[in-house]
C-alpha cells in the first residue's frame, strides 16, 4: 500500500489542536508548521483525514518540494515532479492556488501559468503525445512558497472541510465551522457538561459541540475531490471509511447544550442547520437577550463569538460585553470562553481574562478569551 505525506492546512494559532487530532486518528505527525501540519498515512489516511478532522482546511498529498528564486527554477523544479504518478492521461489539471510569503516570486498568477506549462511539458513526455483533452477527472493543485522554498501538493478535498454540508442557511459573518470545532476543542468541555451560546447566529458552536457529543464525523455526509481518483484511494476505501464514521454514530447521548439569540432569522437559520446536520434533537435553541443568560446548574460553559466589527456597531459594543460580563458573573461556578477582535474585551467585560490566544478568523486577527471557572466534583463511578 502507497505510503504518502500529506498536509493538513489549518487556522493560523490552532496547530497544536490539529496535530493532536491526527495522532489521536493514529497517524504520524511528521513536521508543524504555521497554518499546517504534515504527516504520513497510506490511501486509507486520506480518506479518514478528510472524513473525521474537525479542525483541518482541506487534505494534501504532496507532490513534492524544492527552492526556486526565478521563474526557470519554478518550471524546472515543478517538471521535476512525478505527476504522471496522479494525473492519468485524461485527467483535467490545474494550479487552483498559490500563495507566497517572504519570497522572490509573489505573483500567483505567474506562479500559477508557469508551473501549469511545466505541468503540461512533463507529461507530454510521459504520456507521448502533444495534447491533453483534459475531460477526465479533477486534478486541482496548490502551491506555496515560504522563503524560496515552493511545496506542492494535490488536493484531496475539494471545497474546504470547514463546510461540513449542513450549513445551508447563514447569517451575517458566521464563524467557521472548523474554527468553531478546534475552539471548543481548547476548553474542557465534555458532552456531559452544559454549553451555552448566547449570540449563537446560524448555530455552528452549538452544532459542532452536538457532532462532537454524538460522534458524528464532520465530513459523513459531503463528498471529496478524491473519491474519483481509484488510483489513488478505491471506492472500497471510502466505503469503509464512511461505514466506519456511521457506525460510530450515537445520537442517544444526553446533552444539555443551548443557543440563543435575539434574532429570529438567526434561531430559524440555526434550527434548520441543526436538523440537516442530524442533531437537532440534541440543542435547545431559544430567543434570547444576553441580558436574561441565565441558568440553574452549576460548571457550566459559555463558548461563544459575540458580536463585533461588521456584526455590530461600535458604539454598542460597550454595553453589550458590559451586560455579558454582569450576567457571566452571576453564573456561579462557570467558565466562559470567546472569540473576538473587539480591543476592549477585558475593560467591558469588568475582568482580566485568566488566559488568551490570538487567533486568525480568516485574515481577521482575533483573540480567544478564557475565563477559566472551577473543576466540577468527580461524578461517582457505578458500582456494578
Amino acid at each position: 500500500m502507497k505510503k504518502y505525506e500529506l498536509i493538513a492546512p489549518c487556522h493560523f494559532g490552532l496547530e497544536a489542536v490539529l496535530k493532536k487530532e491526527i495522532i489521536d486518528l493514529g497517524y504520524e505527525v511528521s513536521r508543524v508548521e504555521d497554518g499546517r501540519v504534515t504527516f504520513l498515512g497510506d490511501e486509507e489516511a486520506v480518506c479518514r483525514a478528510n472524513v473525521f478532522l474537525r479542525t483541518a482546511e482541506r487534505i494534501l498529498i504532496k507532490v513534492g518540494s524544492f527552492r526556486a528564486e526565478t521563474f526557470e527554477e519554478l518550471f524546472q523544479g515543478t517538471a521535476g515532479l512525478p505527476w504522471e504518478e496522479y494525473i492519468p492521461r485524461d485527467g483535467k489539471f490545474w494550479i487552483k492556488k498559490a500563495g507566497s510569503v517572504k519570497s522572490k516570486l509573489f505573483s500567483p498568477s505567474d506562479i500559477q501559468s508557469v508551473m501549469k506549462k511545466a505541468m503540461v511539458e512533463r507529461l507530454k513526455k510521459v504520456y507521448r503525445q502533444e495534447w491533453f483533452a483534459e475531460n477526465g477527472e479533477s486534478f486541482p493543485v496548490r502551491v506555496f512558497l515560504l522563503k524560496d522554498e515552493v511545496t506542492v501538493g494535490l488536493d484531496t478535498t475539494g471545497e474546504s472541510l470547514h463546510k461540513r454540508g449542513y450549513r445551508k442557511m447563514s447569517v451575517q459573518a458566521p464563524i467557521a465551522e472548523n474554527l468553531a470545532a478546534a475552539l471548543i476543542m481548547l476548553t474542557p468541555w465534555k458532552k456531559h457538561r452544559i454549553l451555552v451560546d448566547p449570540f449563537c447566529g446560524s448555530g455552528t458552536f452549538p452544532i459542532e459541540a452536538a457532532m462532537m457529543a454524538a460522534n458524528m464525523a464532520p465530513g459523513m455526509n459531503r463528498e471529496f475531490s478524491a473519491m474519483t481518483w481509484e488510483h489513488v484511494a478505491g471506492k472500497r476505501v471510502w466505503y469503509d471509511t464512511l461505514e466506519e464514521a456511521r457506525e460510530m454514530v450515537d445520537l442517544t447521548v444526553e446533552t444539555d447544550i443551548q443557543g440563543f439569540d435575539i434574532d429570529e432569522n438567526a434561531l430559524a437559520a440555526a434550527r434548520e442547520n441543526a436538523r440537516l446536520a442530524g442533531v437537532d434533537g440534541l440543542i435547545h435553541f431559544q430567543k434570547r437577550d444576553v441580558d436574561m443568560l441565565s441558568h440553574g446548574k452549576k460548571y457550566g460553559f459559555i463558548i461563544t463569538n459575540p458580536p463585533y466589527g461588521e456584526r455590530l456597531e461600535e458604539a454598542d459594543l460597550p454595553s453589550l460585553y458590559t451586560t455579558l460580563g454582569k450576567r457571566f458573573a452571576l453564573l456561579d461556578s462557570w467558565s466562559l470562553y470567546m472569540i473576538s477582535s473587539y480591543e476592549h474585551v477585558e475593560r467591558d467585560m469588568g475582568r482580566k481574562a485568566d488566559k488568551n490566544r490570538k487567533i486568525y478568523n480568516g485574515m481577521m486577527k482575533a483573540y480567544y478569551y478564557q475565563y477559566i471557572g472551577p473543576k466540577p466534583p468527580a461524578r461517582p463511578k457505578h458500582c456494578g
